[in-house]
């Protein structure tokens, strides 16, 4: 269904194409240019120039990256947003999910589910395995100030790679392709693509992509399974989110003004870290979601073929300027 209906609004190939294209603009270049502006403007005043996103943090203060960092997400979220509803007449629900209405008790329960688990995890690992590892980063007012940024703009992040990834892309390449398994694979590999230039992936190697990409494949997994966006949303939403307030790395993406910062040598973590999430959390997630929202027929979900509908089917687009009203 979720993919299936992407049928009865403009589906062409070359829409997904220029809507790709349209939505690069707006995040990468569009949505770029105040960092650009504020790193230009400080080069100018200290002579130096930052290579890799831990020296733009510095250079510019964590907060203020971060919050110019996120507003390139939001102005492409944005971008996308206009490319499905004037470029594929797609409403914002039909584009979230299947069902008739936004499911968004499905996005507040995984939100909850998931900021305990991790928070947890992280507590469990400070102040039980190795506290040695961690430093109190607390500062009242940047943190204040870093609470506002994340509130507001992480999840507008993490909506924009789920809107694009599990969503537009997942649905394009569904009813282009009329199958499944190879947009799930495809927009999972694109998913760990889009995080290869992470200072993590520097600091761990090329292994750290096994965690981005079974990320990836996951959120797709959960999205194919429960017909919507809503538990991938909330999963990604509540990952960012804890992890931004709740503690930072000099080699990590997110540079912020958090609770704690993480001490240990990146270079020294083992295949636990990366491995444990994809093969162990991640499934026992996936059975508990089964049975609260009673997943069936995994394998059609999953792998099956993406068939037309017959075209009396179809729902009729309209005044759309070029004769190309009915599907």
């Amino acid at each position: 269904m979720y993919i299936t209906q992407t049928f009865n609004v403009l589906h062409d190939w070359w829409r997904y194409l220029l809507g790709v294209i349209i939505v690069f603009i707006a995040w990468q270049l569009i949505g770029m240019i105040p960092l650009f502006i504020a790193i230009g403007v400080k080069v100018m005043g200290t002579g130096e120039i930052p290579t890799d996103i831990p020296q733009m943090a510095t250079l510019l203060g964590n907060n203020l990256f971060l919050f110019l960092m996120l507003l390139s997400f939001a102005v492409g979220l944005i971008g996308l947003l206009v490319t499905t509803k004037l470029l594929h007449k797609q409403s914002f629900t039909h584009l979230t999910t299947a069902r008739k209405k936004i499911d968004w008790k499905r996005f507040w329960f995984v939100f909850l589910l998931w900021g305990i688990v991790s928070t947890g995890f992280v507590l469990i690992d400070c102040f039980l395995f190795t506290p040695e590892d961690y430093l109190l980063n607390f500062k009242l007012q940047p943190f204040l100030i870093l609470c506002a940024i994340a509130i507001l703009l992480v999840p507008l992040q993490t909506s924009f790679e789920e809107y694009l990834f599990r969503g537009y892309l997942m649905q394009g390449l569904g009813v282009i392709l009329k199958n499944k398994w190879v947009p799930l694979i495809i927009t999972s590999l694109g998913f760990g693509l889009l995080h290869i230039a992470n200072p993590e992936v520097e600091k761990l190697g090329y292994v750290i992509m096994v965690y981005y990409i079974g990320t990836g494949l996951f959120l797709g997994i959960m999205t194919l399974m429960d017909e919507g966006l809503e538990l991938a949303l909330g999963f990604h939403a509540a990952n960012n989110l804890f992890t931004a307030l709740l503690v930072t790395a000099d080699w990590t993406a997110f540079q912020t003004d958090s609770i704690l910062k993480d001490m240990s040598d990146p270079e020294k973590m083992g295949v636990v870290e990366i491995f444990v999430p994809v093969f162990v959390i991640f499934p026992i997630l996936l059975f508990i979601l089964s049975k609260k929202y009673n997943w069936s027929n995994w394998k059609d979900k999953l792998l099956g073929a993406v068939v037309e509908p017959p075209k009396e089917n179809y729902k009729i687009i309209e005044d759309i300027g070029n004769n190309d009203s009915q599907l």
